[in-house]
């Protein structure tokens, strides 16, 4: 059997995307190289077995998952992936489930410019924790604090597939072609898109949680409340087909695992916005605006506000 050791030097050591660097895994830390004068941006999320994901799950499909959500973190405040680290925890060292895990972990690494750094690699319960590294320029981040009364709210991308792909996956679908599954296990973070938003939007969250549970962090971040039109929601791909259109808007309002960018702008940058995000061939959709009084209108008191590990709310 092999030891934690062998499982990180077999399938997690990797040449360092670039000579930032400076020493990588297989010490007790790793030394990193910063670009000069700018701010590090770092973020951890934990994804736990059947909690985040199903335990029958394609391994490839996990280990992407599992970066991914971290990513959309320094997505939300406009960040450049550099490096990341990865805590993994597992009942049986499996190589063919491994080596599946790590593809689809290395894949999203290269595509999104970060190196895996280091980490560890503990048996238990299956459970990933993924801590990632950023970076940007001093006084350029988005954040959660930034919105203002008269900004209107946007919304990236589509609405209500990640909760759709669960329901998909609960009725028996594994075809990681279908996009509603595919935006559950496979989501894609915005991390070009928040680029895209610095010095454009006033503030930024990234949609995991729920359209009206992300909502409300920025409000109460920012001293604002919101004002949502819920018939211009994004929806996704599919999703009223499956689910039925009231469903649908529950799941685009409350269901989490969307991995969107919701911001604030304003009025007079939508525009700007909107054209930076077409470039990258991402739509920006407008869904409310801002205002001095405080709570959440123009949506049912009886649509759940989103996850919570601890209540287990959702649709």
């Amino acid at each position: 059997m092999s030891s934690e050791f062998e499982l990180i030097a077999r399938y997690f050591s990797r040449q360092p995307a670039d000579d930032s660097v400076q020493l990588g895994v297989g010490d007790d830390c790793t030394l990193l190289q910063p670009s000069p004068g700018h701010w590090l941006v770092v973020s951890v999320d934990t994804s736990v077995v059947d909690v985040h994901f199903p335990a029958a799950a394609p391994a490839h499909a996990i280990g992407h998952r599992a970066l991914a959500v971290s990513l959309s973190d320094l997505a939300a405040m406009g960040a450049t992936p550099r490096w990341c680290l990865m805590a993994l925890t597992l009942p049986e060292a499996q190589d063919d489930w491994l080596a599946d895990f790590a593809r689809g972990f290395h894949e999203l690494c290269d595509a999104s410019g970060v190196s895996l750094v280091g980490g560890d690699i503990a048996r238990g319960e299956l459970s990933i924790g993924v801590t990632v590294h950023g970076e940007l320029p001093p006084g350029t981040a988005l954040r959660r604090n930034g919105a203002r009364a008269g900004d209107v709210l946007a919304v990236t991308g589509t609405l209500g597939g990640g909760h759709g792909g669960l329901r998909a996956w609960q009725d028996g679908e594994r075809n990681l072609d279908d996009p509603l599954l595919a935006a559950y296990l496979l989501p894609q973070p915005r991390i070009a898109a928040g680029q895209a938003l610095r010095g454009v939007a006033t503030a930024a969250i990234d949609v995991s949680d729920g359209l009206l549970a992300d909502l409300r962090h920025v409000c109460e971040a920012s001293g604002v409340g919101a004002d949502l039109d819920g018939e211009a929601l994004p929806l996704a791909p599919g999703l009223v087909e499956r689910l039925g259109e009231e469903e649908a808007y529950r799941a685009a309002l409350g269901g989490g695992d969307d991995y969107e960018l919701l911001v604030s702008l304003p009025p007079s940058a939508v525009d700007e916005a909107r054209a930076r995000l077409e470039a990258l061939g991402v739509p920006l959709t407008v869904i409310g605006s801002l205002a001095a009084e405080p709570g959440i209108r123009g949506v049912a008191d009886s649509i759940p506000s989103g996850w919570l590990h601890f209540r287990g709310d959702t649709p």
